[in-house]
């Protein structure tokens, strides 16, 4: 409902799924701290979403940095009151190249962004919502299809969207005592900067160079919406949106 005036903080906000989840909670009458590494990808953001800047808020930061997270958490409490969602969903990938190919310090860096920011995320929330009036929140967590089953080549991202689901289900478990809800939405194929490639054709399990269905990237910004509309008593542990036709279900 427009004009609510909940706040929320969204990382990996300048491009992909997280623009198009800032841009759709920022039409819906949220305020939202914009999360990101390039101040003018954020800022262009908040322009496609025609946001004034009473209810936007840009911070350029490295996910992969606890000191850079907690002071965008603490920038967008200073400057809205509080916070009520928050979309862990800053991610990067590796190379799709040989496992035994990849070296230590592409491994770190989707580590580093993937798994630790993401738990630098849910912990600097947990540390605003559980001091704040009224108590609690909602945390969202972006999985991937590769939460559930890898492409080929992919050890490093399909290990680190398999440990989001850990830390989801850990957090919503811990987050009970103080009415934080933990979900996570699992995206597939969804037509972004990263995923465009699916329309060239990417190599499926059996050897082939498979040309893959995508949808809209709006799609996932309504679902997580959705998600976040819900009253506290309600949770989405996990979602998932595909494309319909993509081989996710079928066998490699």
């Amino acid at each position: 409902m427009a004009g609510h005036g909940k706040v929320a903080l969204i990382t990996g906000a300048g491009s992909g799924v997280g623009r198009s989840v800032a841009i759709s909670f920022l039409k819906d009458g949220y305020k939202v701290a914009l999360v990101g590494r390039r101040a003018e990808a954020l800022a262009e953001t908040i322009k496609l979403a025609g946001a004034s800047t009473i209810n936007s808020l840009a911070i350029p930061t490295d996910v992969t940095d606890p000191a850079q997270v907690n002071a965008a958490f603490d920038a967008t409490v200073k400057k809205f009151g509080r916070l009520d969602v928050v979309f862990n969903n800053a991610g990067v990938n590796a190379p799709g190249i040989p496992l035994e190919d990849l070296s230590v310090e592409q491994w770190r860096a989707v580590v580093d962004t993937n798994l630790s920011g993401v738990f630098y995320g849910i912990q600097a929330a947990f540390r605003v919502m559980k001091a704040q009036v009224p108590m609690g929140g909602r945390i969202i967590n972006n999985g991937s299809i590769s939460a559930h089953a890898p492409r080929p080549n992919s050890i490093a991202y399909t290990a680190t969207k398999h440990a989001v689901t850990g830390l989801t289900k850990t957090a919503s478990l811990d987050g009970r005592k103080y009415d934080i809800a933990v979900g996570q939405i699992d995206i597939g194929n969804a037509l972004t900067e990263m995923a465009h490639r699916m329309t060239l054709g990417v190599p499926q399990a059996n050897g082939e160079i498979a040309i893959e269905q995508v949808m809209d990237v709006s799609h996932v910004a309504n679902a997580v919406l959705h998600m976040a509309s819900l009253p506290i008593e309600a949770n989405v542990l996990t979602m998932t949106v595909m494309a319909t036709k993509m081989p996710f279900v079928g066998r490699g």
